[in-house]
């Protein structure tokens, strides 16, 4: 029975959902979809290019910012076919593999966010807190070390998930709620005890943002505690401003993700509308507005855009 489950469950095709009442408007709808995900790509790819040839940028803050860029993309990215496959009337199949594939890169990639953004928040801890030691601690082979760590923690935690879901039946509605596929909105589609993914995730939840988010609050306590006994009024504002763009891209990440969550689990009788425009937030919101945060925030980033859309002649006038 669970090997006939399993190829049952391999087999079955799901079917996205677009814009609940505008199905006639997914054409026009699609527009504002394109402009985000070029604003994204475009953007997540100018950081990495500009922080890959600029040797002034081999920082470790640059790196980590290197790091969510990657993870912005690793988000988005594995939805863009499903979603203009959808709204531009081509299919709104999607075949179990891809969506469990789907599925595992988005999660993924959402905890890797939000571990790198851990990573930040102790790279600016020991800016601010102990420059002295900043380039002996923050090296660059500990800092891939911690890229991959923060990978590999959350695709091996987020696997038996994705392994889980081979072995349920689909014998309800195929209909997803999105126009990708989430964990939490297939499993209410399947005909079996889902008690275990369902715990699981909580628990992973809990304990992955828990721990994170945790991590970034002690790392900004002892930064302001650190800010609060600098004497100069103008040194404080300087030392806080390094962290407002990473304080940015704390709040576009954790505020759409934890609102996503909580639309699955409590407001299942709301308005569709409410689910679908939660879904796009939570995917389309950081890597579109993490670049434009960070070049505008970031000096040095800033500088390299204009070098490199600026002819260089017009370049070394300016300077």
């Amino acid at each position: 029975m669970a090997d006939f489950n399993a190829s049952s469950g391999l087999s079955t095709i799901f079917y996205l959902t677009g814009i609940p009442g505008y199905e006639e408007a997914h054409h026009w709808i699609s527009i504002p979809f394109c402009i985000l995900y070029l604003i994204g790509i475009l953007g997540n790819c100018i950081i990495l290019h500009i922080v890959r040839t600029d040797p002034s940028l081999h920082e470790p803050m640059y790196y980590f910012l290197a790091m969510l860029s990657l993870s912005d993309m690793g988000m988005s990215l594995p939805t863009l076919v499903s979603l203009f496959r959808l709204l531009w009337s081509i299919s709104r199949e999607i075949e179990f593999n891809t969506c469990v594939i789907q599925m595992f890169l988005i999660h993924t990639f959402s905890f890797t966010e939000s571990a790198v953004l851990l990573a930040m928040a102790f790279d600016r801890y020991i800016a601010i807190c102990n420059p002295l030691r900043y380039s002996t601690i923050l090296t660059p082979q500990r800092i891939a070390k911690i890229g991959a760590a923060a990978f590999l923690r959350s695709s091996l935690f987020i696997t038996p998930l994705m392994i889980r879901l081979a072995y349920f039946p689909f014998c309800q509605s195929h209909v997803l709620s999105h126009s990708y596929c989430l964990h939490q909105d297939i499993i209410r589609l399947a005909c079996a005890d889902t008690k275990f993914n369902v715990i699981y995730g909580l628990v992973l939840i809990a304990i992955l943002w828990g721990f994170d988010s945790l991590g970034i609050l002690v790392s900004y306590i002892f930064i302001v505690r650190s800010v609060l006994r600098i004497a100069s009024q103008k040194e404080r504002l300087k030392a806080l401003n390094t962290c407002a763009s990473h304080i940015c891209a704390v709040l576009i990440l954790y505020v759409p993700m934890i609102g996503l969550s909580l639309v699955h689990r409590f407001s299942k009788h709301a308005s569709p509308l409410v689910h679908v425009f939660m879904a796009h937030i939570y995917l389309l919101v950081p890597p579109v507005l993490n670049p434009i945060i960070y070049s505008v925030k970031t000096k040095q980033i800033r500088m390299g855009i204009i070098r490199l859309f600026v002819p260089k002649r017009i370049h070394s006038t300016w300077g």
